[in-house]
């Protein structure tokens, strides 16, 4: 095959680069330290204790259980595939998890033994990350300082744990900013750009909205002589890769709506039609909350890389860095849904602006102290110059370093699915014959109760299907009555789910069995009751 290299392309212009192009080099050993040293330490941090916090959500069992799907051999998922997300995310996670589960513990909910799976994509997206500060032209500390940034905040440790489909589609677009940087200028790293940002939509459909930085970034860094054939080409892999997803529905009659099946366009429509809440500037809306959640893991890489992010659209090297946080900033404040990883998206541009402004902050600081040392004798300048940059430093690490360590510190030590385990151990005891057994749960347990032999979808069944999926409430013709027990979850008695009537008939006919937790965590198995008091045996 014939690679078309638009490297040395003829120029017409100045020969003066708009850009950095300090890439080309081979590493050095001081080059690979930059990059490994911070990332070992993110993924130390991000280890530790990965199964206990935080506590397992509904999404993470989700993706796990339609991997297992994938592995298994059953389709794109457990229950009918409707087309909420594309499944190339949870085809990834299906590729690595097989892994993980091998070692998984009969102590431990699934749902958090299986987040090992999600280290290698974060180390990934550190490398990723690094070299991307390093084509943008930061020095390697800022790079470094961007890696820790992005790994070892306590939001990112919280958030790049989870089996969430935001982290694979980062990796991605990370990927795909590092092709679009390349000093080497080849038309297939354009290209190739273009395919990594179509896996990185297929991963996670929100990170869409970044499609103008890349934009951006290519333009910037492709040669003007050759510019359009880098944007064709960086066009033409991306519509391959989206072009997959409406083919495969097409392949299946299930693009558009139809009698007696569901469509793609429905699932687009049900997901931009999502109910929501007011900006989340305003007071009291569910947004806010979610921001303040934000805030609470971490205000200073959310407000101060933001306010860094305004600052590098300024500097034109950094500015579609700017740009993507700038985007993501915009849409998280739009009225409508937000869901709660979306910040997830935005950790590696706010990590990126702040070494960016870090590093102007040194190269003022060398320009300051080389004026106001120019009566000193030469000797006492660079000293000077050395103490001044110690000194802000350590200002700038006195003020976020107590923040950081506490949340750390709760998410290296802390417990928060002790009740999920113990449910998952007292189902395993109490169901004498799991193959006939049929228990409602939320998905964090599911791969739990399928591991201990109940039917995948029928005897292990994801309570919302109970209402929502005809092809299991036709197995239950006696609606709640045809269930043995369920677990009630915090995801179970979510508001929202009031309107699944058989949900909550078989809550309201339960009694409980075992419970676990307290308050917000509470866990309660509840056995359910078919016969009125006192007419029972």
């Amino acid at each position: 095959m014939t690679v078309t290299t638009l490297q040395r392309a003829p120029t017409t212009g100045p020969a003066r680069p708009a850009v950095p192009l300090r890439l080309g080099r081979s590493p050095t050993w001081l080059g690979v330290a930059a990059v490994v040293l911070p990332t070992l330490a993110v993924l130390t941090v991000q280890a530790w204790n990965i199964s206990g916090w935080p506590a397992g959500n509904d999404d993470e069992g989700t993706y796990l259980s339609q991997a297992w799907s994938v592995q298994q051999g059953h389709g794109l998922a457990p229950y009918t595939y409707w087309y909420d997300h594309p499944p190339l995310g949870w085809l990834q996670i299906a590729a690595l998890s097989w892994l993980p589960e091998l070692f998984a513990s009969h102590d431990q909910v699934m749902t958090g033994s299986l987040r090992t799976v999600m280290l290698p994509i974060t180390a990934i997206s550190c490398v990723l990350l690094y070299l991307l500060a390093r084509r943008l032209g930061l020095p390697r500390w800022a790079g470094s300082l961007a890696v820790l940034l992005f790994g070892l905040s306590p939001l990112a440790v919280s958030l790049q744990r989870q089996v969430l489909l935001d982290n694979l589609a980062v990796m991605w677009v990370l990927a795909a900013m590092v092709l679009c940087a390349s000093p080497r200028r080849d038309l297939w790293q354009h290209t190739a750009a273009g395919l990594a940002f179509g896996v990185a939509v297929l991963s996670k459909e929100t990170i869409i909205v970044l499609l103008p930085a890349l934009v951006l970034l290519l333009w910037q860094r492709s040669h003007p002589a050759t510019r359009g054939f880098s944007l064709a080409g960086a066009a033409g892999g991306l519509v391959t890769v989206l072009s997959l997803y409406p083919l495969y529905a097409l392949l299946k009659n299930e693009l558009v709506p139809g009698s007696g099946h569901v469509s793609l366009l429905e699932g687009l429509s049900f997901q931009l039609s999502r109910p929501g809440s007011p900006s989340l500037l305003a007071a009291d809306s569910a947004n806010r909350q979610i921001l303040d959640s934000w805030l609470y893991y971490d205000r200073f890489l959310l407000l101060g890389g933001l306010a860094a992010a305004v600052l590098m659209l300024l500097r034109r090297p950094m500015r579609p860095i700017g740009l993507a946080a700038v985007l993501l900033a915009v849409i998280a404040m739009r009225p409508g849904y937000l869901p709660a990883m979306f910040v997830i998206q935005a950790l590696p541009f706010l990590a990126l602006a702040l070494a960016g402004t870090a590093d102007r902050a040194v190269v003022l600081l060398r320009r300051g102290t080389a004026a106001a040392g120019r009566r000193l004798p030469p000797a006492l300048r660079r000293p000077l110059y050395l103490t001044a940059v110690a000194l802000t430093g350590l200002a700038a690490v006195s003020a976020v370093a107590p923040g950081w360590y506490a949340g750390d510190r709760t998410a290296v030590t802390a417990d928060a699915n002790d009740g999920y385990d113990k449910a998952a151990q007292w189902l395993r005891g109490a169901l004498t014959d799991p193959a006939t057994a049929r228990v409602a749960v939320d998905n964090v347990l599911w791969m739990d109760l399928v591991r201990d032999g109940l039917r995948p979808g029928l005897g292990a069944i994801w309570f919302y299907k109970i209402d929502l999926d005809p092809a299991v409430a036709r197995e239950l013709p006696g609606g709640w009555k045809d269930l043995d027990y369920i677990v009630s979850t915090p995801t179970v008695r979510q508001p929202s789910n009031s309107r699944l009537t058989t949900v909550q008939e078989a809550l309201a006919h339960s009694t409980v069995a075992a419970s676990f937790g307290s308050g917000d965590h509470l866990i309660e198995i509840r056995r359910i009751v078919t016969e009125p008091a006192g007419e029972g045996p």
